[in-house]
């Protein structure tokens, strides 16, 4: 065969990022350009809200560079000097909170230190999970949430970013879109099913993260 008559095609070169499994990190990367392009008007508030559910849904880095590829690469605004929330070293192997109620029900409410990711399962019962005076010692927090023939709450406070999804067969999934005023205020995602029965996710009005910042403060004496 002539080579020079039938060249070869140029084999385009692999993406070795794309299989890689995206971190906590990297999906608030993502996050902050999509923001920032929300706020500069190269998003609506219709984009912004499909493309940071797909963020928080996505597995591997392929699944999140297309969310960006026609945006600017990094953020232009700065963030705030000083940060209001701290946060402590990632840790992927801390296992999951569980969270059962089988003919019964199970709350988690007060001042708690909420895991990194919480599975909750009712069937013909009821789960309340309220993180408006939890501590958050990590960015995401990721509720699992599974109801059949019974029901599961969960509210936040007004200040965080608020995100998730599921599907309601015969039953309702309701997560009600927040997000936080601040770039670094903690994001709660919930996801999940309900069969023939209802799971909510909403804030609760007139409750805040600073507020319970002050009574930790006068109660530490600091």
């Amino acid at each position: 065969m002539d080579l020079e008559k039938h060249p070869q095609k140029p084999v385009a070169p692999a993406e070795p990022d794309s299989g890689i499994r995206a971190s906590d990190a990297d999906r608030d990367r993502i996050a902050d350009i999509l923001r920032e392009a929300l706020a500069l008007g190269r998003l609506d508030a219709e984009e912004h809200s499909e493309r940071i559910d797909a963020v928080y849904r996505a597995k591997t880095m392929g699944e999140l560079e297309p969310l960006v590829r026609d945006l600017p690469a990094t953020p232009t605004t700065a963030r705030p000097a000083a940060a209001p929330h701290t946060y402590g070293p990632d840790d992927d192997t801390e296992p999951a909170d569980n969270m059962v109620a089988i003919f019964s029900s199970s709350t988690r409410k007060g001042r708690w230190r909420v895991g990194r990711r919480t599975n909750a399962f009712a069937l013909f019962g009821n789960i309340e999970i309220d993180l408006t005076e939890a501590i958050f010692g990590q960015r995401t927090t990721v509720i699992n949430a599974t109801a059949i023939f019974g029901s599961i709450e969960v509210r936040v406070p007004e200040n965080i970013s608020l995100r998730g999804g599921g599907t309601g067969i015969f039953g309702n999934f309701e997560v009600r879109t927040l997000e936080g005023t601040q770039s670094d205020a903690p994001v709660v995602v919930v996801n999940g099913y309900s069969v023939f029965a209802s799971i909510e996710a909403r804030p609760k009005r007139g409750k805040f993260i600073a507020d319970l910042n002050r009574r930790l403060r006068k109660h530490l004496g600091h």
